[in-house]
């Protein structure tokens, strides 16, 4: 005899060429186990596999964001090492995805479930929403790529202070150390992050793959190399047919309707006619 069917541990919605996320483990406050992790890297691959998709919204179910990693549901026959692929592997994901990224945070967002968040291209809370890098309390460091992405937001002594601590922050100090987009009345929030999908789709999708993956990049390179990128980028984008549409709008004084099709288009065949004259072989021989 079969039980209850067991709901998806992740969600997934498409609306307007967005698509919602939601991490669907409220009983855990949407702590990751090994099938949600799994689930949530196949998502994110088919969210940069698919073109109808043109923003992705991150969130979790029952109040909560992410409460990190669910360490009390481990494989303990899986090495570490084995773990840590996976979670490599959705960071890199989340960061390189050619489409702009919304964290959608209430409540909490600790340890793998903030950087989570912030692996995403903007964050949106409210205040109620609380966020810590938990990881020191459980005798471990930070991972899911806050190494790297603290410093780089916060700066260095400050993601010092908070890998080290361990404080749980409220939403406008974290917006003040540049870890928060915006903080917003929760009553609001779905409003806000439905109003934030839709500018974001209107967008040329070329483009913004391009400004994202170059300021991604611009924070490792040297000025030449950003220069070089940024010059590359623009190329392709000029090779869109967005570029002509925001000019012919902006002429016509009307809102541009940008698809990311390929402007370029191949030469036409020559005209059928006469086959040209082969040319004589010099000496007047063809032997």
């Amino acid at each position: 005899m079969t039980g209850e069917p067991t709901a998806p541990v992740l969600l997934s919605e498409d609306v307007g060429g967005v698509r919602t996320l939601t991490l669907n483990r409220p009983h855990r406050k949407n702590a990751i186990d090994p099938e949600l992790w799994v689930a949530l890297r196949e998502a994110l691959i088919a969210a940069g596999n698919d073109r109808s998709v043109r923003a992705l919204v991150l969130t979790g179910a029952g109040g909560a964001f992410c409460s990190g990693a669910d360490v009390a549901n481990l494989a303990t026959s899986v090495h570490p090492v084995y773990r840590m692929r996976t979670l490599s592997e959705i960071a890199l994901l989340l960061h390189e995805l050619p489409i702009p990224t919304v964290a959608k945070v209430t409540g909490v967002a600790v340890g793998a479930g903030w950087n989570l968040a912030l692996g995403c291209d903007l964050v949106v809370a409210t205040p109620e929403s609380r966020f810590s890098q938990i990881f020191a309390r459980r005798g471990l460091s930070v991972d899911l790529g806050g190494s790297w992405l603290l410093p780089k937001l916060a700066g260095l002594q400050q993601a010092k202070r908070l890998a080290l601590l361990a404080e749980l922050i409220d939403a406008e100090e974290a917006r003040s150390l540049n870890l928060v987009t915006w903080v917003v009345p929760a009553q609001e929030i779905d409003d806000f992050v439905t109003d934030l999908g839709a500018r974001l789709t209107a967008g040329p999708p070329i483009a913004l793959a391009q400004a994202k993956a170059l300021l991604n990049e611009g924070a490792d390179r040297t000025l030449r190399d950003a220069l070089a990128n940024e010059a590359r980028a623009q190329g392709v984008n000029f090779g869109t047919a967005d570029a002509a549409e925001a000019f012919a709008a902006f002429a016509e004084k009307r809102t541009p309707t940008f698809t990311g099709e390929w402007a370029v288009r191949s030469a036409d065949p020559p005209a059928p006619g006469p086959a040209a004259a082969t040319p004589a072989t010099p000496g007047g021989s063809d032997a």
